[in-house]
């Protein structure tokens, strides 16, 4: 495990491995670098792989007040870390957050977006689980994310307050604000078309009716953009299936 210090001194903590064009993987809401390993073994024969945790997450440090730009600054830190550019490859919130890095000129040799929810939800979200957090309400933040954000029935709900990591969703409860505000916020069709690089976004067949649309409407507003539905998967990373996705866009 190695780290890195970003421009407003939060230490972020991440795995290094493998050989070959850098490549960052940046994982969604609920996500420390646990996610992204399997994903990060699939690829590390190709690659030198950059699995972090992001801040408030995991073992990586967190500092107040929050604000896209330092996630911004974080991804920053770790490109200088690798030579000053690399691939990246979003998961759900974390691809959005890839998107806002890309417009705002951080180096970026291309991208695959997985399931990236950019169709945009109601800012007041961010207000309502703010207060949830601020009250010590954790458990309810954290089933606030999971039925409104996320879309969950409320049965499932329900089931998974039970779930052995139950526990740890609440530790990084705060984080949804973080991943919230990045989906309330999406960057804007102008910002999208001001991207060059080659971008893939990638949705799974369980999740199309949920983010089809966006993403025909992100691909048609970015130069280089390229869709690709995946039959059969749902939101969850499946490494096998996604690898071999991942190798074949950036490395063609």
């Amino acid at each position: 495990m190695s780290k890195v210090i970003s421009r407003d001194g939060t230490i972020i903590e991440y795995d290094r491995t493998g050989d070959g064009p850098p490549i960052i993987l940046v994982m969604g809401a609920f996500n420390d670098r646990s996610t992204g390993a399997p994903l990060a073994g699939q690829l590390e024969p190709d690659f030198t792989v950059i699995n972090y945790d992001r801040r408030g997450k995991g073992e990586s440090g967190d500092t107040l007040p929050y604000a896209i730009e330092r996630e911004i600054e974080d991804l920053n830190a770790l490109i200088a870390e690798v030579g000053g550019s690399a691939f990246v490859f979003g998961y759900s919130s974390g691809a959005v957050l890839a998107l806002h890095a890309a417009v705002k000129g951080v180096p970026l040799s291309g991208l695959v977006l997985y399931d990236p929810p950019v169709e945009g939800y109601d800012g007041r979200l961010v207000h309502q689980l703010t207060e949830l957090i601020s009250a010590g309400r954790r458990g309810d933040a954290v089933e606030f994310f999971q039925s409104q954000l996320v879309g969950m029935p409320e049965q499932v709900v329900v089931q998974l307050r039970n779930a052995p990591f139950r526990p740890y969703l609440e530790a990084i409860a705060h984080t949804t604000v973080y991943d919230t505000k990045i989906v309330c916020e999406p960057p804007k069709q102008e910002e999208l078309a001001g991207i060059s690089v080659p971008v893939l976004v990638v949705a799974a067949e369980e999740m199309r009716d949920k983010f089809k649309q966006a993403a025909e409407l992100l691909v048609s507003v970015l130069p280089k953009g390229q869709h690709l539905c995946l039959e059969g998967q749902s939101h969850h990373i499946v490494a096998p299936v996604l690898a071999p996705v991942v190798k074949k866009f950036l490395l063609s």
